[in-house]
């Protein structure tokens, strides 16, 4: 039954048992590309559950599946909040058989019914690869998450190639996408290459968040100044930006936002009953200094 996605009705679930005012917030602490936005996104969680007089049980081990199903089967939480969503997401039947009401932050390809909040990032893609074609920029790169985020069918990681890649075939332009790992030396070797087999490019965009000072660094290396050389776009939480030398065009990942809306959706759903489907907030894409139109030729 729970393989299959059945579960109880969860209104008469909630009449059977008290509320705890208690919310599992079940995020995998692994290292990767978007730690700033977890942390953000928990400490504004953990916020707006206190100010709701309610509090957040965090539930970061890696067996996915089983340790949702400990950490809510036991009645502890009354319901669910499950970052780091996958597209095939072996969670999500587990989620639906525990019969609690729960949000999803992403959107896996068959969500089934369950509530998702996100950024929309196949939006973000689209918009910082239509910044830069309106500059007249014709070869753009994305420098995006590690292989694995990928592998894994990561749902930020994947929208947002999907929509960078579509806005540029809509263009009737070239794009490249890149992924590797998160090191400086893995970083200065993506940018040679990069650079080696696609000369042409002149403008990119960033989102990995732990690759950037290496990407600018590595640039700086190359004598490549921005944006009078190449331009760069950025797609990470505000904070990463507001203390670089060099104001950086970005869409902002509002991952505090994120964090008390996720709260403040679950909370609707006990007191109400209903899911309210998906929301992706619509990204907005702030100009700053580090783009412009490409170098004319020598």
């Amino acid at each position: 039954m729970r393989k299959r996605g059945h579960h109880r009705q969860t209104g008469a679930r909630l009449e059977a048992a008290p509320r705890t005012n208690v919310l599992a917030l079940v995020v995998p602490l692994r290292a990767g590309p978007h730690d700033v936005v977890v942390r953000e996104f928990v400490a504004a969680a953990i916020s707006a559950a206190g100010a709701r007089d309610h509090a957040l049980l965090l539930v970061t081990a890696e067996d996915g599946p089983a340790a949702l199903r400990r950490a809510v089967s036991s009645s502890i939480a009354d319901g669910v909040v499950l970052m780091d969503v996958e597209a095939a997401d072996p969670r999500v039947p587990v989620l639906l058989g525990l019969g609690r009401p729960a949000l999803l932050i992403g959107v896996p390809d068959r969500p089934r019914g369950l509530a998702c909040l996100d950024l929309d990032f196949a939006a973000a893609g689209a918009a910082c690869f239509g910044h830069l074609a309106g500059l007249g920029h014709e070869h753009v790169a994305l420098i995006g998450s590690p292989p694995a985020a990928y592998r894994r069918g990561s749902s930020s990681a994947t929208r947002l190639a999907r929509g960078f890649t579509a806005e540029a075939a809509r263009r009737g332009l070239r794009s490249t996408t890149l992924a590797w790992g998160n090191t400086h030396r893995k970083t200065l070797r993506g940018l040679d290459a990069l650079f080696t087999r696609q000369p042409d490019v002149t403008a990119i965009v960033v989102h990995n968040e732990t690759a950037l000072p290496a990407v600018l660094a590595g640039l700086h290396e190359r004598g490549l100044r921005v944006p009078e050389d190449i331009s760069l776009v950025t797609v990470c939480p505000e904070s990463l930006t507001e203390h670089s030398l060099l104001e950086l065009t970005r869409v902002a990942i509002p991952a505090r936002e994120l964090g008390a809306l996720a709260v403040e959706t679950v909370i609707g759903q006990l007191d109400d009953g209903t899911a309210p489907g998906t929301r992706l907030l619509a990204p907005k894409l702030t100009v700053g200094a580090s783009t412009a139109p490409p170098a004319s030729p020598a």
